[in-house]
């Protein structure tokens, strides 16, 4: 395939705002290969990044493995970006180590970055080339073999469902079609690990709608990192989630473990303590909500019915009993709304 004029011209121009391609474009010239099909492991091990004697990032530990969605959750600022910028390797972390696949992302970029598809909050697209010129000067980056591009560009097409707008220039596509095609070119090689940062950001809800069914399926065969603050995100897309403020790791969990799990709201019609909950036998751990809710976690085998017929036993009266589904929104205000105290992760 010849790369039109006009790529490289733009290419030059947004060195800065894309250098992950940049990089690509570098090591893997003289690379070309087929679709990765290796198995991705990412394990971030007390990474730390600092800037101008800021703190901004400070001993964050993380893993995840092939089938996983991620959710990094944090308020503006919290350091998302930052620690996305260090996964697709475009930042060097101050310390600590960052490995895909049982490699350092630093010591091995050659090999460790072909496995990364990386999105960034503006997709780095170039104005001058249609869609299909664009992706597949995106297959070339990503070190796809000449015979293999023309069918990982019309497999991205289809799933990224751009065949309608494959002939439009780049340049005057809307956001949620730019959206698209930036997260076309973050999976056309086929990466083990595919990182998002607020790829829904500015969509409306249908097309976010669309996007978060995506990141689903996108899910089944690969490791994805997705940054956002949008909750309704999370919920949607991810297995597991990761709290970020000021640059610490605040909250992790399983996201079944957080919304499931035997939590229960529970509303009564008198003030009682930690302890009044704490002595029934089904009961787990109690945390106050106001003065009469309560978030109740039950043990292991034990049931709501139980817990129903332990409340009215003890006199409490009961008004409500269900299921906790807001425990994420709970635990993620709580942190948002910290000063410098540390929640210690899950």
């Amino acid at each position: 395939m010849k790369i039109p004029a006009c790529a490289t011209k733009a290419y030059d121009r947004k060195r800065q705002g894309s250098g992950f391609l940049l990089a690509l474009l570098l090591h893997r010239k003289n690379n070309p290969r087929g679709m990765n099909q290796s198995t991705p492991e990412l394990v971030i091990d007390r990474v730390s990044r600092n800037l101008s004697g800021r703190t901004i990032i400070e001993d964050l530990s993380l893993t995840l493995d092939r089938g996983e969605v991620l959710g990094l959750l944090g308020i503006n600022g919290a350091g998302k970006s930052t620690t996305l910028r260090m996964i697709s390797g475009m930042l060097a972390p101050s310390s600590g180590r960052v490995t895909l696949g049982g490699l350092d992302l630093y010591a091995n970029p050659e090999r460790a970055r072909r496995d990364i598809g990386y999105l960034p909050e503006e997709p780095p697209l170039y104005g001058e080339l249609n869609v299909e010129e664009y992706l597949r000067f995106c297959a070339r980056l990503h070190g796809i073999a000449k015979p293999a591009i023309s069918a990982a560009v019309e497999k991205v097409i289809e799933r990224c469902e751009l065949g309608e707008m494959r002939r439009r220039l780049t340049s005057l596509l809307s956001k949620g079609f730019r959206q698209r095609v930036g997260l076309a070119q973050a999976i056309v090689h086929e990466p083990a690990l595919i990182v998002l940062d607020e790829p829904a950001s500015g969509l409306d809800p249908i097309q976010a709608l669309r996007l978060r069914t995506l990141i689903r399926t996108l899910a089944e065969d690969h490791a994805v990192v997705l940054s956002t603050h949008v909750l309704s995100d999370v919920l949607a897309c991810c297995d597991r989630v990761a709290i970020l403020h000021r640059g610490r790791l605040r909250h992790s969990a399983v996201l079944s473990e957080i919304d499931a799990g035997g939590a229960l709201r529970v509303q009564i019609e008198r003030d009682v303590d930690t302890d009044a909950w704490m002595r029934m036998a089904m009961v787990a751990s109690a945390q106050v909500i106001d003065a009469r809710r309560w978030r109740i976690t039950l043990k292991r085998d034990s049931s709501a019915g139980e817990l129903a017929k332990a409340i009215n036993d003890s006199g409490f009266g009961l008004l409500e009993l269900r299921a906790d589904n807001n425990a994420l929104e709970e635990i993620f205000v709580r942190i948002a709304g910290q000063g410098d105290t540390i929640e210690a992760a899950a």
